[in-house]
């Protein structure tokens, strides 16, 4: 498996990581036959810039609401959120916030180059082709930039995807778990180089992931929510040298954290 380069880092514009603010956060859904669901209830989350924060949680809990409110892809019932001081509308307008969820989305009648270099032509700029270049080397598939997603694995479609969503240099990048449904093999391998592409680029990145471990390896700061309603309910700082490794997740400092992490979130599983 090829490893990411930092091609990006030397060729791109890669713009400063962006500041992010939720204060206060309420969000409620209708439910079917009447009633409602509190998803959130009073979330605040702060990302400076440049930093990685991974969130975990239960199933249900409001990670991805909250993922999708900070895009803007929803709006709070209460609260307010500002990335650079601003809406999140504003920052999305203006092509500063780069998004990959877990279904990688690829059209599959375009090639790797063409589904990178998607977002110029939806944004209606010039497509950089440098740039698109320079992602596709930094994801490894260089070789296979004219091949079509039906012709890749599940990880190299994954990497396309975060690929594209780092094509129009954002300041912010949200990652719904975007290696869930990999095998355990290529999402460690992805999680190495996923760690490779932040170092180079520095981008304020937000992780949403079931993963304890993939949070404590990527993160500056692990986030644990509780459920019902979906709440802050702990936050780790993740004090260990990068890059990295395997080794590093072998050694006490990283257990011993993941351990408190999976701790915490089993009390949050834990209360009613």
């Amino acid at each position: 498996m090829n490893a990411m380069t930092d091609v990006v880092a030397t060729t791109s514009d890669a713009r400063e990581g962006a500041s992010v603010e939720a204060a206060s956060i309420t969000k409620r859904f209708a439910m079917a036959g009447g009633g409602e669901v509190v998803a959130l209830s009073g979330v605040d989350l702060a990302l400076a810039p440049g930093s990685f924060v991974a969130v975990v949680g239960p199933s249900g809990c409001g990670k991805s609401t909250l993922l999708r409110l900070i895009a803007g892809l929803e709006t709070p019932d209460a609260g307010a959120i500002r990335i650079d001081s601003e809406p999140p509308s504003v920052a999305a307008a203006q092509h500063r916030i780069g998004v990959a969820f877990q279904d990688h989305a690829l059209l599959p009648w375009l090639s790797v180059r063409q589904n990178v270099a998607l977002p110029f032509r939806l944004a209606g700029v010039p497509v950089d082709e440098a740039r698109v270049a320079s992602l596709v080397a930094m994801v490894g598939l260089a070789e296979f930039a004219g091949a079509r997603p039906s012709q890749l694995s599940g990880g190299m479609r994954q990497r396309v995807s975060i690929a594209r969503s780092l094509a129009l240099s954002p300041r912010l990048l949200l990652l719904d778990e975007p290696f869930g449904a990999l095998d355990l093999v290529t999402r460690r391998a992805l999680n190495l180089e996923m760690q490779r592409v932040w170092e180079s680029l520095r981008t304020t990145t937000l992780l949403i992931t079931h993963s304890v471990d993939e949070a404590v390896q990527l993160a500056d700061r692990v986030i644990v929510m509780a459920s019902r309603p979906g709440r802050l309910h702990a936050s780790f700082d993740v004090v260990l040298e990068r890059p990295r490794t395997r080794a590093t997740t072998q050694g006490d400092a990283f257990v011993a954290l993941t351990r408190r992490v999976a701790g915490a979130l089993d009390d949050a599983m834990a209360q009613p």
